[in-house]
């Protein structure tokens, strides 16, 4: 990230304001970054050191690391050797999609094992005291799907609400994304709440929406999530939307009042010049402000899946990328 785009947050609101997109296709480039910066769907965390530690979709869970927000280098796999369960979800096997926290002091990544297009899926979660690639120990199936189920056990992303109690959304198409409460001494599905809640769909048309990530500022809860189609490089239509409510499990709402549950969303990020199909998004909360990091196709290098970063802006009561 630029020092230049850093500085943004301590502008006064109203000439922050100026800057910001006012039109749907006038969304901010991704800030710079270097090195190794090929990735899909990315979750990102910093350690006490002040290390950014990146994981992705790929292989044993793929990851990166950066000093400085800017420069990132390629690591080992968080698995070391890949959980057997993996082959009864996918052939090949890798992992999607993984989200990390840091949780009572222990790393904490849910991820899922699944294969193109089909809903016989599985959110696993692994635990670590470093968080480094290699040290993680898996702990197992949390939810599943099959091709009987409405809904699809991938991206998942745990919420810790202020209240202690632990939520884990989660889906990709079918009738969308879901939500299960989660017990914190276990890390999985709470045996006092077996209700699976729906938080957005889209009952006409496409069904495409996935990779839900929720966070609570300002006494309201926001669910972000991608919409429409993803991992097809330069024709790839992906979109980040948001909506948000007074109660973590919904009813969310878009800016214009339409609930999320019929195809609701406010736009946070869009194709614009060669950044195309930015999603699989996930909320990081830093120093300098809260980071939107995802990934786009790259329209000037053949629709390469590349590392955005961007900032977000509150003062309107809804993210705004710049």
């Amino acid at each position: 990230m630029s020092r230049k785009r850093t500085a943004l947050l301590a502008v006064p609101t109203a000439a922050v304001l100026a800057l910001l997109p006012s039109t749907a296709n006038a969304y901010p480039n991704p800030g710079r970054v270097t090195g190794s910066v090929v990735t899909h769907d990315p979750t990102m965390i910093r350690t006490s050191s002040g290390q950014y530690l990146l994981y992705a979709t790929g292989g044993g869970i793929a990851s990166k690391t950066s000093s400085d927000r800017i420069a990132f280098g390629a690591g080992a796999d968080a698995f070391s050797s890949r959980p057997g369960w993996w082959s009864n979800y996918s052939s090949v096997p890798e992992a999607w999609a993984p989200d990390i926290s840091y949780q009572g002091g222990k790393y904490l990544m849910y991820y899922s094992v699944s294969k193109f297009g089909s809903n016989t899926s599985a959110i696993g979660l692994a635990g670590s005291t470093t968080g480094q690639p290699g040290s993680w120990a898996d702990y197992g199936i949390v939810y599943t799907s099959n091709s009987a189920s409405d809904y699809n056990a991938i991206d998942p992303n745990l919420f810790v609400d202020s209240d202690g109690k632990w939520w884990l959304s989660f889906g990709s198409w079918w009738t969308g994304i879901k939500m299960i409460q989660i017990n914190p001494s276990t890390g999985k599905q709470h045996a006092g709440n077996t209700t699976r809640y729906s938080l957005a769909s889209r009952p006409t048309g496409t069904k495409a929406v996935e990779a839900p990530y929720v966070v609570k500022r300002n006494g309201y809860y926001y669910l972000f999530a991608s919409y429409d189609t993803c991992c097809a490089g330069t024709s790839s239509t992906y979109k980040v939307k948001v909506g948000r409510a007074t109660s973590v499990t919904g009813p969310y709402y878009d800016r214009n009042g339409v609930a999320m549950t019929n195809n609701g969303g406010t736009p946070v990020l869009e194709s614009h010049g060669n950044v195309i199909g930015p999603g699989g998004q996930s909320i990081m909360k830093d120093t300098d402000g809260d980071l939107i990091v995802y990934h786009y196709y790259d329209g000037a290098d053949n629709g390469t899946p590349k590392l955005g970063i961007n900032l977000l802006n509150w003062s309107s009561g809804w993210p705004v990328a710049y």
